[in-house]
């Protein structure tokens, strides 16, 4: 109880004991995760909008680890910051502490699929940055050394696990696995059509496509199991060229622009059964400053904005604009594309409040073993 109490204070303090102490400036605060070469976009961004509105400062919380354990006990402590970066598996649990953001976006300008993983009951919580979904990383190299053809977007589950053999040899495994239901869905959302619904967990086709996926590893052997993965991280495998196909998000794409030694491209999960999800900037239902806190999401989700947002390559815009432009579709992958197709024929990851805890039941019953 105590370290609660000391750390409740800290944050009064990180809240308060910063900012402009000029009465004519609103302060908001504004909190967000984020590496450091996100950071590197960002700050210059909000120095930018601070020159632009002189009378409004932005306070920037930085919280690049433990981040909703963090912003949990700032909602639980009445500190909640004014303008909160926030994804949609955890939206539902702080929805009724935020402002309905409904009739201030355009929805038309994003994805759907964006908006409506922001959307709680049908209200709008969250103003779309980005929308991501997993897809297929391939080395171009393996393939072409192994004889085998690049995978097309209408390629099947059947066309995942036979290219995965082909590809699997003494020094290299056809495809990665990773022992987390996140990873599992795109496999789970094929056997239940698409449906990617981690809640019919009791159902025949949600424990087919886990068997499918754990089956890669521990029954036919075309990806690595954990044990053989060891010390490195999945991204390493890949990089290393000891797994020729790697199931993950467009967060890796910076990382294998600046450190692949080979040819790569990406294609959709088979029949696009990966569901989408998306992250945005909420505005708290308690915050003194709500317009000018408006303001400056707007301004954050502005065409320019996200453009510079997009240009490293680590997000997929939620604005249809940007999405279609170079800043997203130039530089590798060649395919960059598919991210867009993928995302069209997505659905987005069903969540409630106790999504997070359902997760972490399912991982405990059929991973951590």
């Amino acid at each position: 109880m105590m370290k609660r109490f000391f750390t409740i204070c800290l944050l009064c303090l990180f809240l308060t004991g910063c900012g402009n102490k000029d009465k004519s400036v609103t302060n908001i605060t504004f909190s967000t995760w984020g590496s450091a070469s996100e950071m590197s976009i960002l700050k210059p961004i909000i120095s930018d909008f601070e020159k632009e509105n002189p009378d409004i400062k932005v306070n920037l919380q930085h919280i690049p680890q433990n981040y909703f354990q963090k912003i949990h006990l700032l909602f639980a402590s009445n500190l909640e910051p004014d303008v909160i970066f926030i994804n949609n598996l955890n939206l539902p649990v702080y929805s009724n502490r935020l402002a309905d953001l409904s009739d201030v976006i355009d929805k038309k300008t994003y994805f759907k699929q964006g908006v409506e993983a922001l959307s709680v009951d049908g209200k709008v919580y969250a103003v779309p940055r980005d929308i991501s979904v997993l897809m297929i990383y391939y080395n171009k190299d393996l393939f072409d050394k192994c004889g085998v053809k690049y995978p097309s977007r209408d390629w099947t589950l059947a066309d995942l696990e036979n290219i995965s053999k082909k590809l699997t040899n003494k020094n290299t495994f056809g495809i990665s696995y990773e022992p987390d239901i996140y990873y599992a869905l795109p496999y789970i959302g094929y056997f239940l059509n698409g449906a990617n619904d981690v809640l019919q967990s009791d159902s025949k086709e949600f424990k087919d496509g886990i068997s499918f996926y754990k089956g890669l590893a521990f029954k036919s052997h075309y990806a690595p199991t954990p044990s053989e993965v060891g010390s490195l991280t999945l991204a390493q495998m890949f990089l290393k060229q000891k797994t020729a196909m790697h199931l993950s998000g467009r967060w890796l794409t910076p990382k294998y622009r600046e450190s692949s030694t080979f040819r790569w491209d990406v294609v959709n999960f088979p029949d696009c059964t990966a569901p989408s999800d998306a992250s945005g900037w909420a505005i708290s239902k308690a915050s003194k400053h709500k317009k000018e806190a408006l303001k400056f999401v707007l301004y954050l989700a502005s065409k320019q904005n996200i453009e510079k947002m997009t240009a490293d390559g680590l997000i997929i815009p939620a604005r249809v604009d940007v999405a279609n432009s170079p800043a997203f579709l130039s530089g590798k992958p060649e395919h960059s594309q598919l991210f867009l197709y993928a995302i069209e024929h997505s659905k987005t990851t069903k969540v409630d409040k106790k999504y997070n805890k359902t997760v972490n039941i399912l991982n405990e019953k059929y991973f951590d073993k």
